[in-house]
């Protein structure tokens, strides 16, 4: 049976508590088999990759998913100290937060609903598809050895449709409402740490944006509409006034005014990296405002009008909750939210997302959360690692590839785990290397049924 090697069991036992004796045995080898496994995340493939196809008990290894005590949450907070101790020990604390749509068919599946389908989709043409929402938090955090920001989930959490929820009985929850719960965890997890969240122009929300504000250590960028209804300060009330108290002051132009308004005042900046890596030239304008719609809470806020100088993208408008943050912080965080798309993408090609065929309740709810915190786990595990192996970057003569990707990086840990555990040793310079019958056959299989 493969066993973990030492660098790489350092860091996996900090998991260890949060499970029975026997429970922790069991998910060791579904989360290794995980990471060996090629195709299809599901069970058997992870025991048929671990030699244990065989193994007469294999429901023991479904009870860890549909079965078994444990807290997906306190995993998650686990996960989140790892990464933040790794990669982001000082500072402040990016998190990026995005919803994504897991295609999944079958009666079973209770939670799943209708939705419009991200990938497939574009702006003037609409897809839909029938699969589970998941709202998932990453660290957007700069690896080392990858030179550039790498999106590291490490909480994902299941949105139900608003069917599923009538059909129960249940108050649905809204996306926003679902993100004001994850950064109130995360405020919890993360004390006395300065957190920016980056989201897009669906969390745009002034309940949510409301309640940030009133986080402390907690602030909120993302995209703001440009005809939101921006409004003044509300003046201070005079000694012995009546009335009720004014929530907002004299209606400001919208922020589409301020473009075509030649006395608007634009400031060059220089955004380095931009989508792409490369440096880009912008001209800003920012200023504080209350935003305020009739029924809902004023909240103040900072916006950030962006053009650029050669007309390449069309104008945009960001929103931060904290009136200090200055126009190259807000940039800087906020390009950050692409890698999440990067994370996405990769996590179903190389992780099988959208793979597995759980279909209890429970087992759902725990299988893709652990399969996105694989990809955390995956860098934590290279991280660990010497810096020369880490440096390895698959290339050929008609692609050069200059920094390490995250197909890389897995065939890095993959490797580890492979040679620390069954290559022969005895001749480490030698052109031919002894390998056990057993394993043989099992690369053999894994290679055969790879497709």
């Amino acid at each position: 049976m493969l066993t973990v090697p030492v660098t790489l069991t350092r860091l996996i036992v900090r998991f260890a508590p949060l499970f029975s004796k026997r429970v922790w045995e069991h998910v060791q080898i579904l989360v290794v088999g995980a990471l060996l496994a090629p195709g299809q995340r599901t069970v058997t493939a992870v025991l048929r990759v671990m030699g244990l196809s065989q193994e007469r008990h294999f429901e023991n290894y479904h009870r860890v998913l549909n079965r078994a005590r444990w807290s997906s949450l306190a995993t998650a907070r686990v996960l989140l100290e790892l990464v933040v101790d790794s990669f982001a020990p000082t500072g402040v604390v990016v998190i990026g937060l995005d919803d994504t749509l897991e295609r999944r068919r079958g009666a079973k599946i209770k939670a799943k609903g209708i939705y419009r389908d991200p990938v497939r989709s574009s702006r003037s043409h609409l897809v839909k598809a029938s699969g589970l929402r998941w709202l998932c938090a990453m660290v957007l955090a700069e690896i080392p050895w990858a030179g550039r920001v790498w999106a590291l989930p490490f909480l994902t959490a299941l949105c139900p449709s608003q069917r599923y929820h009538q059909q129960r009985g249940q108050r649905h929850k809204s996306l926003p409402q679902w993100a004001g719960q994850l950064i109130g965890l995360i405020h919890r997890w993360l004390p006395g740490r300065q957190v920016v969240v980056v989201t897009d122009s669906s969390f745009a929300v002034i309940e949510l944006l409301k309640q940030v504000s009133e986080t402390p250590e907690v602030s909120l960028i993302t995209r703001l509409r440009l005809d939101a209804a921006l409004y003044d300060p509300a003046p201070v009330r005079a000694p012995q006034q009546h009335g009720r108290p004014r929530k907002k002051g004299a209606r400001r132009p919208t922020l589409q005014q301020m473009l075509t308004d030649p006395q608007t005042r634009w400031a060059r900046l220089t955004v380095a990296p931009w989508y792409g890596g490369e440096a880009r030239a912008v001209e800003v304008c920012t200023e504080t405002a209350v935003w305020y719609h009739s029924g809902l809470p004023p909240v103040a806020i900072r916006w950030l009008l962006i053009r650029d100088p050669h007309d390449q993208f069309a104008p945009q408008a960001l929103v931060t909750t904290q009136l200090d943050h200055t126009p190259a912080q807000m940039l800087e965080w906020f390009v950050r939210r692409w890698t999440m798309e990067v994370t996405l993408q990769e996590a179903r090609r190389h992780l099988g997302i959208e793979t597995q065929r759980q279909w209890s309740d429970l087992a759902i709810g725990r299988t893709t959360p652990a399969l996105f915190g694989l990809y955390s786990l995956v860098t934590l595990l290279a991280h660990s690692l010497p810096r020369a192996q880490t440096r390895r970057v698959r290339t050929a003569a008609w692609y050069a590839k200059p920094r390490s990707t995250f197909s890389d990086t897995l065939a890095v840990v993959r490797r580890e785990l492979w040679s620390q555990s069954h290559f022969s040793r005895s001749r480490a310079k030698s052109e031919v290397v002894e390998i056990p019958c057993s394993l043989l056959e099992r690369l053999t299989d894994a290679l055969c049924y790879a497709a």
